[in-house]
């Protein structure tokens, strides 16, 4: 029986979900990246292959805890998605459990206005 690694494990739960979730121009996928350093999200229109919106911890929150500025990083998001007139999405972890940071970055993006 083999093991998977950690890495290995995440990238089949994300392979999973993105069978089952897609974006549209209407109500694109929020897709999250977590690093060890910080994070960041995108609204991605899979059909047509583009990013709508994204934000960074790089340029949002440069100070605070990891949770803080995943909270600062969902409600910055939220604030570019108004400008593009996106006011729903579909919630991307990638495979990431829906905890800590991720779960900080949802939630700042619901306190921003955006839907899902």
């Amino acid at each position: 029986m083999s093991v998977l690694t950690k890495r290995e494990a995440r990238m089949r739960r994300h392979r999973r979900v993105r069978g089952k979730v897609a974006g549209t121009a209407e109500r694109p996928r929020l897709v999250v990246f977590r690093s060890n350093r910080g994070i960041s999200a995108q609204l991605i229109d899979d059909e047509t292959r583009r990013t709508i919106a994204s934000a960074s911890w790089k340029g949002v929150a440069d100070s605070g805890s990891k949770t803080e500025q995943a909270n600062a990083v969902g409600k910055a998001l939220a604030d570019v998605a108004k400008k593009a007139g996106i006011d729903a999405c579909v919630f991307d972890r990638a495979g990431y459990l829906y905890h800590g940071r991720v779960k900080a970055l949802a939630e700042g993006a619901r306190e921003g206005g955006l839907q899902f």
